[in-house]
């Protein structure tokens, strides 16, 4: 059985795959419920069935669940898990945050489906140990506070059972939007997202606590996702397409690098040494006078040109193809004046490091460059 796709796996070709938020994912949602008259308690079924799925492949010895529910669609998910594993054999244990009476709706539905196979549910019980494959079905992409501590202390057990975890559309925990852990979150050993990939799986803590990560689409179709806008994607891995032997330098751009102020000339030259690796055809690091003689020691193919103001910079910027500026850049003035020289022009510019905090400190706006800050930095 094959899944539709498993990011992080070096088999996959290199794809940029689009991420919504959880309001965009809820719209698709609700045109396939209302639209399309696909039926929520449809879409939940065959969520469960998608995750039951991935858990087969993944652990094809398991034989034994713990499935750990929420009071919401979530743990509805968590309830068609547990019937199909009791249909198929398993051994099933459900621990539930509420009383199953409590439920709302489709996760109802199918909990007494659960329950009318035969199925068992206890109320959770912090000294209960788990076995066999963990299934986080507790929050979902619902969180947005801090967690309630009867929650923390679920999410804590599971945590340290030492068990293989299967999280259910995102690791209970985590911002389904920001990638943010609030106050503590499941770290699982694969997710099964559902509909769509959320940008929350990507972004902040989140590779700390997904696991391998699979989408099932649930038959929603691709035309409902395409009316929603997509404002970030997911690059599964990357290549260099095959290259023709008559190929040279000349045919693969040119990368300008400005940067490596005084005695910060190391970021510059791994940027510089970073473009050669991922296949630009000629590299040019325009740097203080002071650095510009060593810099290419050791990696020839560097071009270093030492630049005092912006008015030499001008011919480097001309024959760029595209221009990286801020590894070890600095504040001062020659900084502010090689940055404002990068910025006037039309090549297509990424800015990082001290780039990014001058911009801080005078906001501009283009659309045509790449941004590449780390936590202060975008903070």
């Amino acid at each position: 059985m094959k899944l539709p796709f498993i990011l992080y796996d070096n088999a996959m070709q290199p794809t940029a795959h689009a991420l919504y938020s959880v309001a965009q994912v809820r719209e698709a949602e609700r045109i396939a419920i209302e639209e399309l008259q696909m039926p929520g308690l449809q879409l939940m079924r065959s969520a469960g069935l998608a995750a039951f799925n991935a858990l087969k492949q993944r652990w094809p010895d398991a034989r034994r669940l713990s499935v750990y529910c929420g009071c919401g669609n979530n743990a509805g998910d968590g309830y068609v898990v547990a019937r199909l594993a009791k249909d198929a054999g398993y051994i099933v244990s459900v621990f539930s945050m509420t009383d199953p009476d409590n439920l709302a709706g489709d996760a109802l539905t199918v909990c007494r489906d659960y329950l009318s196979a035969g199925g068992k549910v206890a109320p959770f019980d912090s000294g209960a140990k788990a076995d066999g494959v963990v299934v986080d079905a507790l929050l979902g992409t619902g969180l947005n506070r801090e967690l309630a501590p009867d929650y923390a202390e679920a999410i804590a057990l599971i945590n340290r059972s030492g068990r293989p975890v299967l999280a259910l559309d995102v690791p209970s925990g985590l911002h389904a939007d920001s990638g943010c852990v609030l106050g503590c979150a499941v770290r699982a050993d694969l997710t099964v997202t559902f509909i769509a990939l959320k940008a929350g799986l990507f972004t902040g803590d989140a590779a700390g606590y997904c696991g391998d990560i699979v989408c099932s689409s649930l038959n929603v179709p691709d035309s409902v996702l395409s009316k929603l806008k997509v404002t970030a994607r997911f690059l599964t891995k990357t290549a260099l397409a095959p290259r023709p032997r008559s190929a040279h330098k000349g045919h693969f751009g040119h990368v300008l690098v400005v940067g490596g102020n005084l005695g910060y000339s190391g970021a510059v030259r791994l940027a510089g040494e970073a473009a050669l690796r991922c296949g630009a055809g000629l590299v040019s690091i325009a740097t203080r006078v002071e650095h510009s003689s060593f810099l290419h020691l050791g990696r020839p193919e560097l071009m270093c040109h030492g630049i005092e103001r912006s008015a030499q910079l001008k011919p480097l910027l001309d024959k760029a193809s595209v221009i990286v500026i801020g590894p070890g850049l600095g504040q001062d003035a020659w900084a502010q004046d090689l940055l404002s020289a990068a910025l006037a022009g039309d090549k297509i510019c990424i800015a990082d490091a001290d780039a990014l905090n001058l911009l801080a400190k005078h906001p501009q706006k283009r659309g045509d460059w790449v941004i590449t800050p780390h936590p202060g930095e975008a903070a």
